[in-house]
C-alpha cells in the first residue's frame, strides 16, 4: 500500500538469522504469491534497497569462531571508505556489515575504535544518513548487544505520548522463546525500570495483561 514502514524492514531484516530469513522469504512467497526481495526494490531506492537486498538473501556467514586478522583489516578498510576519504564508499559497508558473523563484526568494531580513535557508530552517523544509517547502525548494535538494542526499541515504543502497539507486540512476541529473559535485563539496567512496570503504566484491559503474562515480572 501507500508507504513503506522502513523500520520494520530494518528491524526485521538486519536482525535475524539465516534460517529466519530464508522462513520468513518462503513465507511471504507462500502467504502473498510474492517475492520479497522484488517487493523491496519496487518499494526502496540507492543503498538502503542495496542493504535489505543483501540482508534478504540471508548468506550471512555464521562461523562463530573469530579471525582477529581479518576483522584488523576489515575495520582498516571501513575506515578508508569513509573517515579516511572524502566522500564515502557505501558498498564496502554493505559488504562488510551485511556478510559477516556477528562475533566477527564485534571484533570489527572493536578494532575499528583503535585505528579510528572513534567508534562505528559514531562514524556510521557522520557518514550516512536516513534509513541506510539506521539499518547499518541496527546491524552493528545487534552485534554488540542484540537485546539492547531490542530494549531501547521497546522502550521508545512506550516513551512519550501514545504507543507503538504494533512494535511493541511484534517484539515481545518475535522474542518471546529467544532472548527475551535477556532483553528484560538490558531494560532494567539501561532505564531503571522493568519492562513489566514500563508495560503496566502504558498499556490497559486485556491488551496488557497479555503482554504481561508474556513478560513475566
Amino acid at each position: 500500500g501507500a508507504g513503506t514502514q522502513e523500520r520494520v524492514l530494518i528491524e526485521i531484516l538486519c536482525t535475524r538469522t539465516n534460517q529466519e530469513i530464508r522462513e520468513i522469504v518462503n513465507c511471504y512467497k507462500s502467504e502473498f504469491g510474492r517475492d520479497i526481495e522484488e517487493d523491496i526494490r519496487a518499494d526502496t531506492s540507492g543503498h538502503f534497497e542495496r542493504l535489505l537486498v543483501s540482508m534478504c538473501q540471508g548468506n550471512r556467514d555464521e562461523n562463530q569462531t573469530v579471525d582477529y586478522q581479518k576483522a584488523q583489516e576489515d575495520a582498516q578498510r571501513l575506515y578508508q571508505a569513509g573517515e579516511g576519504k572524502l566522500g564515502t564508499d557505501e558498498s564496502t559497508f554493505n559488504m562488510v556489515l551485511a556478510s559477516r558473523s556477528f562475533p566477527q563484526l564485534k571484533a570489527t568494531v572493536e578494532a575499528y575504535s583503535r585505528i579510528a580513535n572513534r567508534d562505528l557508530l559514531s562514524s556510521i552517523d557522520r557518514e550516512f544518513s536516513g534509513n541506510v544509517e539506521r539499518g547499518l547502525k541496527t546491524i552493528v548494535q545487534c552485534a554488540l548487544n542484540r537485546p539492547a538494542f531490542f530494549a531501547e526499541r521497546l522502550y521508545h515504543s512506550m516513551k512519550g505520548a501514545g504507543t507503538d502497539d504494533s512494535t511493541l507486540i511484534r517484539i515481545i512476541v518475535t522474542r518471546s522463546e529467544i532472548d527475551l529473559v535477556q532483553i528484560k535485563q538490558m531494560f532494567t539496567q539501561m532505564y531503571q525500570k522493568t519492562l513489566a512496570t514500563m508495560i503496566a503504566s502504558d498499556t490497559s484491559g486485556d491488551y496488557r495483561r497479555l503482554l504481561l503474562a508474556i513478560v513475566g515480572q
